[in-house]
């Protein structure tokens, strides 16, 4: 059906329950994890480089003839260097379909990061091998552990100068509770990698930068004489290494890795595409593939059932020819078929999907049939939201996703009053994508909408697609708010009453939130009004 380093191309093979169980067993459906600067975007190219789907590796700051990375798509993200938005990659290897999706690693984009993690079957923690667990990587685990992903750990950058190789297995186990189990072992300290140790064959694989880093990186196996002739103390110092691990038994078991009790360890850098190939393997062999999925209903929706899935993320302009909106749709079961009608679970009302699509970064192809664990875009679905259900056949609900709470806020105005339509139509764009959420407040008036977002760089993101994407420069006036909570009319009455306080509605969903400057005065006002409404 598929060939290595092809994009995927359908057959139309009749749908059938067991022919949709077979598709979603060969499913792998996972997201990087890290901390800024770890290389997440750097290994997401590297994968596709060993998939075959790109001849080159770019680079994240696309440095001498190196290209930039295909995940990072956006103007914003190739100037700067970091990724502002979730991007996914949908691609074959072997006979493997992988579902690949690129999450910003910045705080200040927990939310986009959060929906991502909802859409996926499994999650690679990238950390740096100079710097450890860092703030974002322990927030984004935490994500992964209450959802009850498996996590698998990359250890990055090992080809500089970094931290112990043993203290970072301690670290982990520490700092987050799972045990590591090493499934490839460095030879040479981080700054000296000479190569990796297969834990599981006992193998040696030494590991060459390629000229310019930008191909697959050299590999030679060597018999354990050859390594410890050439390799000295590097090789001797692995091997007591690998004995002190076996020592504590930090050997793989499948089933706790599925419990998401332990994660399987690799050692590379991605950069250089050093380790990359024996990750893409390892996530091939042990990531889980899709499986039955909870409703609201307090069930688990079998793959082999009918078509369902939801949105996790919209999109619009991510390319310049197109200028259209994409609603990315996770498929939980059963069979995707291109022109099916599917129903719109929060409103009962029928979707034609005439125009789907296969996502590879800013690409895209016409996709005709895919599978549950696949990633597919539904083009210009703009009575689509984030978090919706489609179905076909008996009614299925999954869980809504949630919006975090706002902690900056800022009132929005065009500098030009003859570019307002555009302003208009920009700004429901953005809410709808769930780049910032937008407040209405009846102090200001429709005409000047709030922005309210988690990290101040989300304001960043949107005045600078505004001014890109609809031609439209924007003035920002911040408030003084830190805290909101929901609250309900007879809140709203109240609040009235008190200084340093507003009530605003979201436009999204109507819900009503109360803004203050910081807790102390949400506190000292909910202590006021014992029966005042306000809740987290």
């Amino acid at each position: 059906m598929w060939q290595l380093g092809e994009r995927i191309v359908s057959q139309n093979v009749p749908a059938s329950a067991e022919n949709v169980a077979v598709e979603a067993g060969r499913r792998r459906t996972f997201a990087v994890i890290s901390h800024p600067d770890a290389g997440k975007s750097t290994m997401t190219e590297a994968l596709a480089l060993h998939a075959r789907v790109i001849g080159q590796a770019g680079a994240v700051h696309g440095k001498g003839d190196r290209k930039g990375v295909v995940s990072d798509w956006m103007a914003m993200e190739q100037e700067r260097g970091i990724s502002v938005t979730s991007a996914a990659l949908q691609f074959s290897y072997h006979d493997t379909v992988i579902n690949l999706l690129d999450t910003p690693g910045h705080a200040d984009f927990s939310e986009d990061t959060y929906r991502v993690l909802t859409a996926v079957d499994s999650a690679v923690m990238l950390l740096d091998a100079a710097k450890g667990l860092e703030p974002q990587t322990l927030k984004l685990f935490e994500v992964c552990r209450q959802r009850n992903i498996p996590v698998m750990t990359f250890i990055n950058k090992w080809d500089r100068p970094g931290l112990d190789a043993l203290a970072l297995m301690d670290e982990i186990e520490q700092r987050i509770g799972l045990k590591p189990t090493p499934l490839t072992w460095p030879v040479g300290i981080a700054g000296h990698f000479r190569g990796v140790i297969d834990r599981r064959t006992g193998q040696f694989i030494r590991m060459e930068r390629s000229p310019g880093g930008a191909d697959l990186a050299i590999e030679e196996e060597m018999s354990a004489e050859e390594a410890a002739e050439r390799f000295g103390a590097d090789w001797t110092t692995a091997n007591e290494e690998l004995e002190l691990l076996e020592m504590t038994g930090a050997d793989f078991d499948d089933k706790e890795f599925l419990a998401a009790k332990s994660t399987p360890v690799l050692f590379g850098a991605a950069v250089a595409n050093l380790g990359v190939r024996q990750l893409l393997n390892i996530l091939v062999e042990l990531a889980p593939p899709a499986s039955a999925r909870p409703t609201v209903a307090g069930d688990d929706h079998p793959v082999d059932g009918a078509f369902s899935g939801f949105v996790f993320k919209i999109q619009a302009n991510m390319n310049r020819t197109h200028r259209d909106q994409l609603a990315f749709v996770r498929i939980n079961s059963g069979k995707f078929e291109r022109g099916m009608i599917v129903t719109h679970a929060g409103t009962g009302k029928p979707f034609a999907t005439k125009y789907a699509q296969q996502i590879f970064g800013q690409g895209r192809e016409t996709i005709d049939e895919a599978y549950p664990g696949d990633v597919i875009g539904l083009v210009n679905a703009t009575t689509l939201g984030i978090g919706d259900t489609l179905y076909v056949g008996a009614p299925v609900q999954y869980p809504p996703l949630p919006s975090f709470p706002p902690e900056h806020f800022a009132a929005v105005t065009a500098t030009d009053t003859s570019t307002y339509k555009r302003f208009r139509r920009g700004i429901e764009q953005l809410d709808g994508e769930g780049v910032v959420q937008v407040l209405r407040s009846e102090q200001r008036g429709d005409g000047v909408p709030v922005f309210a977002a988690v990290g101040p760089m989300q304001f960043e993101v949107a005045t600078h697609r505004l001014e890109a994407e609809f031609g439209v420069k924007v003035n920002l006036n911040h408030l003084p708010y830190e805290v909101a909570a929901r609250t309900d009319e007879a809140g709203r009455e109240i609040l009235r009453t008190e200084s340093n306080v507003e009530v605003m509605t979201r436009v999204r969903d109507g819900a009503l939130l109360a803004v203050f400057p910081h807790r102390w005065r949400m506190r000292t006002i909910a202590g006021r009004h014992p029966d005042l409404r306000l809740d987290d």
